[in-house]
C-alpha cells in the first residue's frame, strides 16, 4: 500500500534551496536576464545534452535566430544546419512549429501561461513549467531526471520514477510549495543544480555540501545508492548497414531521408540495409547509371540511438556519371550548407579528409 503523507514536501525546504543556489549558481549565458525566448531554446537544446556541448550551439543559434519570428522563417535547411551535431533534429522542427505558432497566436511572445505553453509543438510539462517559473515567475515546477533524483532522495520514496505518474506526482507535491516571482524561477533552476551537482547520478553524492541534508532520508538511513528506483530500459535493438560513400567530380551524393521515422526527412548519404561486401556492391552497381569505376571499403562505425544501435559498414565508390537519383554536393558544400546527422559524423570527416583538395 502506498505511503500517505500530506503535504510531501515541506516549504521549509524552499529557502535552503534558494539560498545554496544564489551562492553556488553557475554562470550560463541563457541565465543571463529572464528572456523567455532565450530560456526557451536554452531548455529544449539542454534536452539530452550536456551543458558544455550546449553552450556553443545555443550563441551560433541565437546569433542568426534572435527572434521567435526569425526561427519562425527560417528556412528547414538552414535550421538543421544550425542544428547539426546536437541530435534529436526533431526538436528543431518543432522548435519552428513552436514559434510559428507563437507568431500566429501570441503576436511572437511566448504566453506566459502554463497552458497555453503547453500547447505549442515539442513543449512537455517540464518545458512549459520551467518558461513559466524562470521567464516569468509563475508557481510552475519543472520536473527532470535531477529534480526527480533529489525528491526520492529526500523523500526516501521508492515509486518507479520511468513511470508517468511519478512524475506527474513529484510534479504536484512541488506545486503545493512552489513560490512566485523570482523565487519560483530559481528554485526551478536551484533543484536541477542541486541534481546536477551535489545529488549525483553517477557515483557518491556530495552530502556534506547539500543544503538539505539535515532533511535527507536517504541520507539518515544510507540507502542513496539504491534510490531513486527505476525500471530497466527496453533493450535496444541492432541493425546493420551499408553506407555509400558514391563520389563523382569531387562532389559526393545524398539523399533525403522519409518524412516520417527515424531522422525524418534529413540529408544522408545512400545506403543499404545490412553488410554488404565490396563485391556484393559491385554486383548490385552494374549496368546502374552510376557507372562505378573503382569501389573499397571506408571504415566500419557505430552509432546509438535511444532505441536502436545501427551498426555501419561503409563503402566508397567512384562514380563515373552522377546520376539524377541523387543530390551532389561537394565537401566545401557539405561542411557550409548541408546538415549532416551525427550517426553519419564518422563518413564526413572521411569525405573531408580524402576529397576535401
Amino acid at each position: 500500500m502506498k505511503q500517505q503523507t500530506s503535504p510531501i514536501l515541506q516549504k521549509e525546504l524552499i529557502e535552503p534551496i534558494l539560498t545554496w543556489y544564489r551562492q553556488n549558481r553557475r554562470m550560463l549565458p541563457w541565465r543571463e536576464g529572464k528572456e523567455p525566448y532565450r530560456i526557451w531554446i536554452s531548455e529544449i537544446m539542454l534536452q539530452q545534452t550536456r551543458i558544455e556541448a550546449v553552450i556553443p550551439y545555443y550563441h551560433r543559434f541565437l546569433e542568426e535566430l534572435p527572434t521567435v519570428e526569425a526561427l519562425a522563417n527560417v528556412p528547414d535547411d538552414r535550421l538543421m544546419k544550425l542544428w547539426e551535431g546536437l541530435g534529436y533534429y526533431s526538436r528543431a522542427r518543432n522548435l519552428k512549429k513552436a514559434a510559428i505558432q507563437t507568431v500566429n497566436e501570441h503576436g511572437g511572445v511566448l504566453p506566459p501561461d502554463f497552458d497555453a505553453l503547453r500547447r505549442l509543438s515539442g513543449i512537455g510539462d517540464y518545458t512549459a513549467g520551467a518558461i513559466a517559473s524562470i521567464a516569468y515567475g509563475l508557481p510552475e515546477p519543472a520536473v527532470d531526471g535531477n529534480v526527480l533524483r533529489v525528491v526520492m532522495r529526500l523523500t526516501g520514496r521508492e515509486d518507479d520514477i520511468a513511470q508517468a505518474s511519478t512524475k506527474k506526482e513529484v510534479t504536484e507535491w512541488l506545486r503545493e510549495i512552489y513560490p512566485s516571482g523570482e523565487d519560483a524561477g530559481d528554485l526551478t533552476e536551484g533543484i536541477m543544480e542541486l541534481g546536477e551537482k551535489i545529488c549525483i547520478p553517477a557515483g557518491v553524492p556530495k552530502c556534506d555540501e547539500c543544503p538539505l541534508r539535515e532533511q535527507c532520508v536517504a541520507r539518515r538511513d544510507n540507502t542513496w545508492s539504491t534510490l531513486p528506483k527505476k525500471s530497466p530500459k527496453k533493450e535496444r535493438r541492432t541493425e546493420d548497414h551499408t553506407v555509400l560513400i558514391l563520389h563523382c567530380d569531387g562532389k559526393i551524393a545524398l539523399r533525403k531521408r522519409p518524412k516520417e521515422g527515424l531522422l525524418a526527412g534529413l540529408w544522408e548519404f545512400p545506403s543499404l540495409s545490412g553488410k554488404r561486401s565490396v563485391q556484393e556492391i559491385e554486383e548490385l552497381l552494374q549496368g546502374k547509371s552510376l557507372a562505378p569505376e573503382h569501389i573499397i571499403p571506408c571504415g566500419d562505425a557505430t552509432h546509438i540511438f535511444t532505441h536502436i544501435t545501427w551498426n555501419m559498414t561503409g563503402i566508397s565508390v567512384q562514380c563515373s556519371l552522377p546520376s539524377d537519383e541523387f543530390f551532389w554536393f561537394t565537401p566545401d558544400e557539405l561542411r557550409r550548407d548541408v546538415a549532416i546527422p551525427t550517426a553519419f559524423r564518422f563518413y564526413l570527416r572521411y569525405i573531408l579528409s580524402n576529397f576535401d583538395h
